[in-house]
């Protein structure tokens, strides 16, 4: 009898919780394959949610040692390290052309950041109504992070604030960016009237130096390190993969950082990531919440982009199509194709794609330093308060 139960220890150690952690981790493994919604992230997640979650959890510990998920996160996690490595991944594949040419773009890119900050404020007064909750300063921050359309920012800020929230608010940023072409459009709808969203805009681009290019990130990187000293690592990083790109000497490695590097990091957070994902921490009422605020952020990060570009239109002379408003978050570049794909469908022949391309690259660099300021600011308005 004693063999047997030895035997079957596995599966004596199932509980319907785990049941359900199995199924919200092929959820996520099938919106990959069957919807290719960020395969490359949500695959990767769904299966390291059903590994960690496996009788005794061998994948993360072990006899006592840890098991490869854990020295994953360990080493990729806690010291932010594939996030920062993402960064470089995604600097190297920005053109930052098209927001040089038209610099007042990058209003667009801190407008759309309005949902972080609504966010925070409506989790802070669910905490104060329900106790319950537990939602502290920095619960709110990660969750309304979520709204920067960001994973690797909301990693950095959810590691530092709330770890024990990490997978809830990674598969929340990962699953609203998969969503985008689900969610930005009722809104933008909502908020334009057809006339707007038929404007026409100027879609020349004009012709910015080579040195200019190269410049750019290095004073953004400066500038960031100077204002926001928090974000310094985030933003150096964009900036550095950026600079890769644009240097012009460094061709191999521009393409190595555009597809091994981040092919070879995303497989790894995305897995890790799947790995904080484990029933006991997952299977609460603070995860659906955060799973519902951080929507909150995302339609307001939207609709707060959209109302700007109405706010510009009522005392500029050259009108702006308020749609390119939305492409202000940083999902780059799937919100500049929607924008665009909804002036195709109102007129054939109008062609925004440029100026969205230059709101969206914009919101881009907006959700780093607006991440930088909430790692920044948090800390000393708790240390005000206490």
């Amino acid at each position: 009898m004693d063999m047997l139960r030895e035997l079957f220890s596995g599966a004596l150690a199932l509980s319907w919780q785990q049941g359900i952690m199995y199924a919200v981790g092929l959820t996520l493994i099938l919106l990959a394959i069957l919807k290719d919604y960020e395969p490359m992230l949500l695959l990767p997640i769904g299966f390291g949610a059903i590994l960690v979650n496996l009788p005794f959890a061998t994948v993360w510990t072990h006899g006592g040692e840890k098991g490869f998920l854990q020295i994953f996160y360990d080493a990729g996690i806690i010291t932010e390290l594939f996030p920062i490595l993402i960064f470089i991944a995604i600097g190297a594949m920005i053109d930052f052309t098209h927001l040089l040419s038209s610099p007042k773009m990058v209003l667009f890119g801190a407008a759309a950041q309005f949902g972080i900050f609504f966010t925070i404020l409506v989790a802070l007064m669910l905490g104060e109504a329900i106790p319950s909750l537990d939602i502290d300063l920095k619960i709110a921050a990660s969750i309304g992070v979520i709204g920067t359309a960001d994973g690797p920012t909301s990693i950095v800020v959810a590691q530092q604030f709330a770890s024990s929230y990490l997978g809830a608010i990674t598969v929340a940023a990962y699953s609203y960016m998969a969503l985008v072409p689900i969610i930005q459009p009722p809104v933008i709808r909502l908020l334009t009237t057809r006339k707007e969203r038929l404007i026409r805009m100027d879609n020349q681009v004009r012709k910015v130096s080579k040195m200019a290019r190269i410049v750019f990130p290095i004073v953004i990187t400066v500038v960031a390190g100077i204002l926001v000293p928090a974000s310094a690592a985030l933003v150096g990083s964009l900036m550095f993969g950026n600079l890769i790109r644009e240097c012009g000497v460094l061709e191999r490695l521009s393409k190595t950082a555009q597809n091994e590097l981040a092919n070879l990091v995303t497989l790894l957070l995305g897995i890790t990531i799947g790995a904080t994902m484990r029933a006991d921490q997952f299977l609460r009422a603070e995860t659906l919440l955060i799973l519902c605020l951080g929507l909150v952020a995302f339609v307001f990060d939207t609709a707060g982009g959209v109302l700007f570009a109405k706010l510009i239109n009522v005392f500029s002379k050259h009108k702006v199509n308020p749609m390119i408003g939305a492409a202000g978050i940083s999902a780059f570049p799937m919100s500049s194709r929607i924008v665009q794909k909804m002036a195709k469908e109102e007129d054939p022949h109008n062609f925004i794609l440029m100026p969205a391309v230059s709101a969206n690259v914009s919101g881009q660099l907006g959700s780093v330093v607006a991440g930088g300021m909430i790692l920044q600011l948090v800390p000393i308005l708790l240390e005000k308060l206490t």
